[in-house]
């Protein structure tokens, strides 16, 4: 009977497992599959192709028709995404990592309500966060556009790397710093030289994890961008149910390996350190 409820309970776990993994890779897997299928109709697979990486480059040489001024606003679409990703993540990184430091300076209690005022932006709706930032950009600018969407992006960005660094801060020595200094650091050469080498790994991970969130953002930017300055996410958006280019899929598929491939060789980075560190 033991033995019977046993094997019932692996059943069911491998059971669960598999269909939660169905669930949350099929999608990738279909996408990839309609990336290298030659017809733009989705329905029926008719040859294998690289025509639609080859539109994202070239869309003259490999494209005909239609398809041809689509792939060219797809382009555009992805250098939009690409210098808002870019330059958000760098500058929301640097200024989530200055505020972390300023955080864990602080006493216990100033610390709580700082930690409880950054994470506001983290649980709040991402379309009351948009429909704020619109009314606000709206009174300061003058249209909406480039300038927008990054302050936007950078807005929404900054909590997530104060919450992946600070949880590093807490863990080294405190009086690394003030060791630094009394060997003739000043302040600044404490922080680069002693604190920010022992929270790398925090800001590489706050910095991958507001990348991912910045590159396919919708929401905030389809209230704070505009139809001259659009990411990706907005031109699929504004193309559902008319002619979108199926160099999208190809697209997807590049961002879902590269980004995969960036997360695997950082843990195997991490490990190989971690390996040498126990032999020594």
């Amino acid at each position: 009977m033991n033995k019977a409820k046993k094997i019932c309970s692996i059943l069911f776990k491998v059971i669960f497992i598999g269909l939660a993994v169905i669930l949350i890779y099929m999608p990738i897997v279909v996408i990839a599959l309609q990336s290298f299928n030659g017809s733009k109709n989705n329905e029926i697979f008719t040859e294998f192709s690289f025509k639609w990486y080859g539109g994202l480059i070239s869309p003259e040489t490999f494209l005909t028709g239609n398809d041809i001024q689509n792939a060219r606003d797809l382009q555009k679409a992805i250098l939009n995404t690409l210098t808002i990703t870019i330059l958000s993540t760098l500058i929301s990184t640097i200024l989530g990592v200055i505020f972390a430091l300023g955080i864990h300076s602080l006493s216990r209690k100033k610390r709580q309500r700082m930690i409880l005022l950054n994470n506001v932006p983290i649980i709040n709706a991402d379309i009351v966060t948009g429909v704020t930032l619109m009314i606000v950009f709206s009174i300061i600018f003058s249209e909406l556009g480039f300038m927008s969407l990054l302050l936007s992006h950078i807005f929404f960005c900054i909590p997530y790397v104060v919450l992946s660094v600070l949880p590093k801060l807490s863990e080294i020595d405190n009086n690394l710093y003030d060791a630094a200094v009394d060997l003739g650091c000043n302040p600044f050469q404490a922080i680069c030289k002693v604190i920010l080498p022992a929270i790398k790994s925090g800001i590489l991970m706050g910095m991958l994890l507001v990348f991912t969130m910045s590159i396919d953002d919708f929401t905030i930017s389809f209230f704070t961008g505009a139809r001259v300055f659009s990411n990706v996410s907005m031109i699929v958006y504004l193309r559902k149910g008319k002619a979108l280019s199926p160099s999208v899929y190809a697209y997807n598929t590049i961002l879902t390996f590269g980004i995969l491939f960036v997360l695997v060789g950082y843990n195997l980075y991490v490990h190989f350190k971690n390996k040498k560190k126990k032999l020594k």
